[in-house]
């Protein structure tokens, strides 16, 4: 009897064991071919953007299979490993969505002869056109060893290369990364992994590209001073220059409408033309400066008026859209410092010079304070039902407004004191002014009751009093905010100009606070690109940028203060538990075989 329980026993024992190491193999075998993982964090930073999800799902944006070549294999240091398997992570998570239409591998470039190499690596660096190369600098058995990368990816579509990725960023001559200091870059890259896959993904698969145009005519900033922002937009988007001259055809073609700082008035004419494009859902993004004030006069005397420009006529229209624009200045105690020589305090916080907050809108969300130097207030007027009126930038709690065409002085800082309240309670939220505002919906057209006399007779022009389509018309008090200082240089025939955007990021930093050492980050450049990418109705990333990512900092005092209770805990727990589980398996020893 006792030889049979102990058959049974044994009988079971060993079917149990069977069963947990078939269930182990079937769970492996399962996962290599399922992909799946639960995100637990609060802000969901380890899952795809609702934007990401609406691109790969769409099988309209995939002609043909897309295949993407990561560089990145071998014997890597485990930090940039990590980063390699980060990649691979949300590729598997793309697949997810796209399934086949989306292949990948990843590739050693080290592999292969000396001359397969090179020619690997000139096809890679594509002339600096390319991936840029990582050289990296680590310590080995005591001394030190350099190896180079190429972190980035080459994106094949229709047979073809049509894109590569750059992952991490590559070394500057002469500059190798330490990779004791690799632990930020890395993190960076995997917090904008998504980004650049995504972005890189639309370009390489866009079919068309929808039509932006610059429009002149009007003393608008030059093609030399928008270089930068077309060169953000001229991956997304075709870029052109538009001067009506009274032509009915001169949008036809057009999808988006830039109208950046106008000098002089529209004609009835160019204005009628405007206004059709936005009933036919148009969209219109301007960017207006009511008021001139001479710098150079306000930084030698002290003091200047401000003048207005002539009547634009443009600012009549918006007001009909639910837009108004005042002629006044936006005072922010959230604001950029400024220099003043030969004064007591050699910097001062120039009211003028607004950092505006970003609101809840996808266009702002999260987005670093927008710079907007002398701008002017943007007003909601209008009740028309079909469209929607957004701030999208505002001031802070503690701002004001001047007066019209107001005398503006370097002395007005001083008046406010070292903690300045502009107004009476600097907390409320009734003291936002808007900066930036949105329209959006079916508008009623600014010519409904009267037509220019030549459009009227012609029987060619189809006038649409309602919008056809919806539309959106976006108005920002400032007209030179996306203006980039440029270099100028003969061209080879010596008969004109060649122009180029200097080495300093305007829609980033301020040159003047470079060269005063003072650190700052503006959210211009970002800005620009979800205001284009809104306007055109694409939020493939838009969402990616604006999502919101909390980075708990590490409390510093607290470090300092728990840091040997934690080191012991870290250190004694381990092992007490190993010694209290000696000891509890050895009183059962002791009790099993003493009897």
């Amino acid at each position: 009897m006792a030889e049979r329980k102990k058959i049974v026993k044994r009988f079971y024992n060993w079917t149990f064991l069977a069963i947990v190491v078939v269930a182990i193999v079937l769970v492996n075998i399962i996962s290599s071919f399922v992909y799946q993982r639960y995100d637990m964090t609060e802000d969901q930073r380890y899952s795809l953007a609702n934007g990401t999800i609406d691109f790969l799902n769409n099988t309209e944006n995939f002609q043909s299979r897309l295949n993407i070549k990561i560089y990145l294999e071998g014997n890597l240091p485990a930090e940039v490993n990590h980063f390699r398997n980060a990649v691979e992570d949300k590729l598997k998570e793309f697949k997810q969505y796209a399934g086949d239409r989306i292949e990948y591998q990843f590739i050693n470039p080290n592999v292969g002869t000396e001359q397969e190499q090179q020619e690997l690596f000139g096809t890679l660096f594509a002339e600096g056109r390319g991936i840029l190369p990582m050289d990296l600098v680590y310590m080995k058995d005591g001394s030190q060893s350099q190896m180079m990368l190429w972190p980035g990816a080459i994106i094949e579509y229709g047979g073809s290369t049509v894109q590569s990725v750059q992952l991490l960023p590559g070394s500057k001559t002469g500059r190798p990364f330490q990779l004791n200091q690799m632990a930020d870059v890395i993190q960076n890259s995997i917090n904008n992994l998504e980004y650049m896959l995504v972005s890189s993904l639309r370009r390489a698969t866009q079919e068309s590209k929808p039509r932006i145009a610059y429009l002149h005519g009007h003393g608008e900033l030059t093609f030399a001073e928008t270089q930068r922002s077309r060169a953000l937009l001229s991956p997304y988007f075709s870029i052109a220059d538009v001067t009506i001259n009274d032509s009915l055809a001169a949008l036809d073609n057009v999808d988006g409408l830039i109208i950046a700082r106008p000098r002089s008035a529209f004609s009835d004419k160019d204005l009628f033309i405007i206004d059709q494009f936005v009933m036919r859902g148009g969209r219109l993004m301007c960017f207006l400066d009511k008021l001139y004030l001479p710098e150079d006069t306000l930084n030698q005397q002290g003091q200047t008026h401000t003048v207005r420009y002539a009547d634009l006529k443009l600012d009549r229209m918006l007001f009909d859209y639910g837009l108004k624009i005042n002629d006044n200045y936006v005072m922010d105690a959230r604001c950029v410092p400024k220099q003043v020589p030969f004064a007591q305090q050699s910097m001062i916080p120039w009211f003028f010079h607004v950092l505006a907050t970003p609101t809840d809108h996808p266009i702002s969300r999260n987005v670093e304070p927008v710079a907007l130097k002398y701008s002017g207030e943007i007003q909601f007027v209008g009740s028309n039902p079909n469209v929607a009126l957004t701030p999208i930038l505002t001031s802070s709690t503690n701002a004001t407004v001047t007066g019209l065409a107001p005398l503006v002085s370097l002395g007005i800082p001083g008046n406010y004191g070292k903690n300045p309240e502009l107004v009476p309670n600097p907390e409320s939220e009734a003291n936002k002014k808007c900066l930036a505002g949105l329209a959006e919906g079916k508008f009623s057209s600014h010519f409904r009751n009267r037509i220019v006399d030549e459009y009227a007779k012609n029987p060619n022009v189809n006038i649409l009093e309602e919008s056809s389509n919806e539309g959106k018309v976006c108005l920002i008090g400032n007209g030179r905010w996306i203006a980039n200082k440029y270099d100028s240089m003969p061209s080879r025939t010596g008969n004109s100009y060649m122009y180029r955007p200097k080495e300093i990021n305007d829609l980033q930093f301020s040159e003047e606070l470079i060269n005063l050492n003072i650190p700052h980050f503006f959210g211009n450049q970002e800005f620009f690109q979800n205001l284009t990418d809104y306007m055109m109705g694409d939020n493939s990333v838009l969402d990616i940028r604006s999502r919101q990512i909390d980075i708990h900092e590490i409390d510093k005092e607290k470090v300092k203060e728990f840091a040997s209770f934690y080191k012991v805990m870290n250190i004694g727990v381990p092992i007490g538990l190993i010694v209290l589980l000696a000891l509890i398996i050895n009183f059962i020893r002791k009790r099993k075989f003493a009897k």
